[in-house]
Parts: structure tokens; sequence; C-alpha cells
């Protein structure tokens, strides 16, 4: 019997994972008018907003005032946020298909690529990932101790994670109190020794990945002056007729620009290097990074990187990889390993009539945090389409009620939009006491000893 959505009984659905995806998926289905809706978002962290608080550069505050759309979707009443609940421990798979009519699965890219170098498991080697959920105050981070002590630092990528992870280290303390970086990391980079941070790409300028604006960030700040070598932005006429793309153009001229800039002898530098490949991390003998080994490239007709056999080793202690996320498998939903993502048809789980897909963990980790409102509506409008079909299998216990029943026999401690907010309210207090945007909690206990009164 096909089910037929009512205010009494709505089409329910899961959405796990409170990131960009998740909550432009939320906000689909509340704008569309098919049939009456409730959504449930899930997070296994108490803050809702995922690579958004925890993944955006703290520098970069206007992109975070996406979150006011944000609220105002988690704040709907057809909508409730579950944080501090992990899919696959508190909810698991059949539990959830046993509870909503469909699943949307938004957990985005939380892993990474590795280079497969000798030496990338040394002390001070680790994924550009690790750093940003560091300084950005990700409770399974925070209390990670970061090798500052370093006088070099290898960023190997040339992307947006890249140049920002370069960026926040070569920052003054004072450009970074107007940011919301979280305080244990404010505190470790004054102390830091960081002079020379070296950004790596095995391509040329013209394949570099990185966006416009935060290339040109590197020439305004105050105590760093961006290094290229004119050689490396000397392009031969073919590939020059190549660069189609106006963001690749402008990034070759900004790098110009720095190329026959006159250094002002400011205390730190960020060396943009291009056609070099990582092939080794060093070790000084007790198993910390002495430093960094790379080939120079050259591209061959098709624009791949080829080895030389020319090598030099840079003087760093400390190897950031940015090279590429990639999702993590979740409890009882299939997983393609070779491409990190849930195995998909245009958001439609492969052989699982429910469930559905969104964001990185649909498509692989492209675009910004605008991108995904599409990827997300799309994916609501192919679940709505197969609701209207009576393709959608019925559930057990399709209730909040019946939620809540289940996680408080769990001894779930679930942390509600109601409860986020009296920690952001805290956060905001704390932080304009001390002068800055914000002050974030780091640990998970306090966290959830915020509550709404």
């Amino acid at each position: 019997m096909t089910q037929v959505y009512s205010p009494e009984r709505p089409l329910r659905v899961a959405v796990i994972g409170s990131g960009p995806s998740g909550v432009f998926a939320a906000e689909a289905l509340l704008k569309q008018t098919s049939f009456p809706a409730e959504v449930d978002v899930f997070d296994r962290l108490p803050t809702p907003y995922g690579l958004v608080r925890y993944g955006v550069a703290p520098d970069h505050l206007t992109i975070k005032s996406v979150t006011r759309g944000f609220e105002k979707t988690l704040s709907d009443p057809r909508v409730r946020f579950l944080g501090n609940v992990e899919f696959g421990r508190d909810l698991t798979h059949a539990e959830a298909l046993a509870h909503y009519d469909a699943v949307i699965y938004t957990v985005g890219a939380s892993s990474d690529r590795r280079l497969g170098i000798p030496g990338e498991d040394l002390a001070g080697s680790m994924s550009a990932t690790e750093f940003v959920a560091w300084y950005n105050g990700h409770p399974d981070a925070a209390a990670r101790e970061m090798l500052l002590h370093a006088g070099g630092v290898a960023v190997v990528g040339v992307g947006n994670v890249a140049l920002d992870v370069s960026r926040i280290l070569v920052k003054t303390v004072a450009e970074l109190r107007g940011s919301d970086i979280a305080e244990h990391a404010l505190k470790a980079l004054e102390r830091s020794q960081v002079k020379d941070v070296y950004v790596l790409g095995r391509r040329g300028p013209a394949q570099a990945n990185f966006t416009t604006k935060e290339l040109r960030e590197f020439g305004e700040l105050s105590d760093a002056d961006p290094v290229v070598m004119p050689a490396d932005v000397q392009l031969g006429e073919a590939e020059e007729a190549a660069i189609t793309d106006n963001v690749k153009r402008k990034n070759v001229e900004v790098l110009r620009e720095f190329a026959v800039r006159t250094p002002e002898g400011k205390d730190r530098r960020i060396h943009l290097r291009f056609l070099v490949s990582p092939v080794e991390i060093l070790d000084d003998g007790q198993g910390n990074v002495a430093g960094l080994k790379i080939e120079r490239n050259r591209l061959d007709e098709r624009g791949n990187a080829v080895g030389t056999g020319e090598y030099e080793t840079l003087p760093v202690q400390m190897v950031l990889r940015s090279v590429g996320y990639r999702g993590v498998p979740l409890e009882g939903v299939p997983f393609d390993e070779r491409r990190g993502v849930i195995p998909n048809t245009e958001g439609r789980v492969e052989g699982r009539p429910g469930e559905y897909t969104a964001g990185w963990i649909k498509r692989g980790p492209s675009g910004v945090v605008g991108t995904n409102r599409k990827d997300a509506t799309d994916t609501v409008a192919l679940l709505l389409a197969d609701a209207q079909a009576g393709a959608l299998p019925t559930p057990a216990q399709p209730s909040r009620e019946a939620v809540d029943a289940l996680l408080a026999g769990k001894g779930v401690d679930v942390y509600t939009f109601g409860d986020w907010q009296a920690l952001d309210a805290h956060e905001l207090s704390e932080g304009q006491a001390q002068g800055r945007p914000r002050h974030k909690v780091v640990d998970l206990a306090e966290m959830l000893s915020h509550r709404r009164r």
C-alpha cells in the first residue's frame, strides 16, 4: 500500500551530518510543497555546521556568515537538530530505516589522501586536515601538540586548503586575533618558530587549483613575503595559450607579480614552488622530520607531471600534506573504497531504496560551500520523486516520539539546537570580552555543559 503523507503522518527524513550539505538538504525539504515533512538532522558532535565551523579558515569570517541561513533552517519547528548522536553507535543503520521514510547521508569527506612516500609517518608529518581541525578547535584534535618549533614547513598541494594552512602559519598573532581561531592554537602560534613555508605543486602554476582571492592574500601579510621563482612562471606559448580558465589566468598574473616583487625583508616567507614532487621525508634518526627530498618535474604533451631526475632537499622539520580529501565508511552503508564515496546514481544510493546522499560523500571533494546547495537540492528532488511514485519503504515506527524513546533507552545525551544556541551565545560573549569574534569551546564535556535553560 502506498503511503499517503499528511500533517498527521508527514514524510519523515533523517539527515546524517549537519554540515552545509545536510542543512541545505533540510532546507530543500522545507521549501518543497509536495508533502508535509519532518526532518531530523543528526551529528556526532554537539555543534552543527560541520565544515563551516571546523574546516573554513578562521580568518575567513565572511564565508561563515552562511550560518545565519543555517540557523533559520534548524530553528524551523519541522526540523530537529540531534547533536551528540553518532550514526552506527547511537543510531544504527537498521534503526534509522525503521524510523524514517528516507535517509540522506551528508557526512562529507573527513579523511585525507596520503602521499605514499617514505617517511610519511614520522613525527612532524601529518595531513593538513589534522592541522586545520587543530587550529579550528575540533574536539578530536584540540589536544594534539603541534611541532611549531620547526623553522621550515612544507605544505604539499596547491588547493585553497594548502593556502589556508600556509597563511595561518605565517600570520602574526595580531592578525589572527581578529579571527575565530581556537585559543590553544593562537597561543601555540604565538610561540611558533616557523620562518619559511614551502607550498609545493607537482604541476605548473596554470594547473594550480587555488582561487585568486586566497592567493592575493599572500601579498597582504604584515610579516611575511611571498617568494616565487621567475622560472616557475615562464610558460611556453602552447601552455600560455592553453589557459582558458579566467581564475587560472589571474593566478598566473598574481604569481608573476610576486616573482618580480622585491622582498621587503619581513620575518617570514611563503615560497610558492611548482613542478616539484615530494619523494622522501627525511628522518633525523630519532623519528622526526629532518627535511623533504623533492624532484623537479616537467609537463609532458598531455599536461602530466613527469620526473626529471633532478633532486633537492628542503630544510623543513614539518610536512603537511594537502592532496585531497576522501570519505570514510558508515555502518551498514555501501562504500566505494577506491573513490572514497558512497556509490550512488545522482544521489540515490545504489541498490538501497529510501537511502540518498549529498555533498562530498556523494561526489567527492569538489566545489565550495555554496556548491553543496544545488547538490543537496538535486538529491532531495529525487527523494520527492520516489515518494510521489510510492517507491519509499514504509518504516515500522515513523514518529519523533519513537526516536526519542530509542535514544533515551540507550542513554544518549542528545544535544538540541536550543542547547547549541546556548553554547553559541556563550562563545560569542566570551569572545567579546577578549576583543575577539568568538572564543571556541573545544572540550566535549564543557560543550555539553552549556544547555538551553
